[in-house]
């Protein structure tokens, strides 16, 4: 699949928005504790993907019922579904100038990824958190994501990289009470 910017400027996967709010003292906190240590940005994405998949409780996994969108929130709180932890990845990312999009499968519901640049390529991830049928990894050298989409059922992945959260993943988490309520209204379409 071809990865397709919605932005043709790559300057624009490493803005900060009120999702990816990047210049927050504790995403720059956590982002340079992650540094600590690291030979290289690769290294860098490496340890930041692996602390939001394995330190940020995925919300359904764990039964927490808070609704997280905010990355800074994400990391206060230490919970989030997909899309949440996609949020924080991301700010972790771009805080260490890594361009780094949002982009999404169309599995039952709407799923949240995000990919980085590195070596003149898109290379997507999934931050979502493992369980027994999940072992999503850090990898460059061939998706190693949490999901396959079933064409047969209509599932698909969307090639669209997105700069920012996509308005109806955002607009869906803040509107969302609680986390049933979001699993009631999670999108089913972009």
């Amino acid at each position: 699949m071809q990865l397709i910017q919605e932005i043709p400027d790559l300057s624009a996967y490493l803005a900060a928005d009120e999702a990816i709010d990047h210049h927050h003292p504790l995403v720059r906190e956590t982002a340079a504790e992650l540094a600590r240590g690291v030979a290289n940005s690769y290294e860098y994405a490496q340890a930041a993907f692996e602390f939001v998949r394995d330190t940020i409780a995925h919300s359904q996994d764990s039964g927490d019922l808070r609704v997280t969108w905010r990355a800074s929130d994400v990391l206060e709180q230490r919970t989030g579904i997909c899309y949440a932890k996609a949020h924080a990845l991301t700010a972790l990312l771009r805080a260490e100038d890594i361009p780094t999009a949002l982009c999404y499968q169309q599995l039952d519901v709407v799923h949240g990824l995000v990919a980085v640049r590195f070596n003149g390529a898109w290379h997507r991830q999934d931050p979502r958190g493992n369980k027994p049928g999940v072992d999503a990894r850090f990898s460059l050298d061939g998706e190693r994501l949490a999901f396959t989409p079933d064409p047969a059922t209509g599932e698909t992945d969307c090639p669209v990289l997105y700069a920012a959260p996509h308005p109806v993943v955002l607009d869906t988490l803040k509107a969302a009470g609680d986390r049933p309520h979001l699993w009631r209204t999670l999108p089913t379409a972009l």
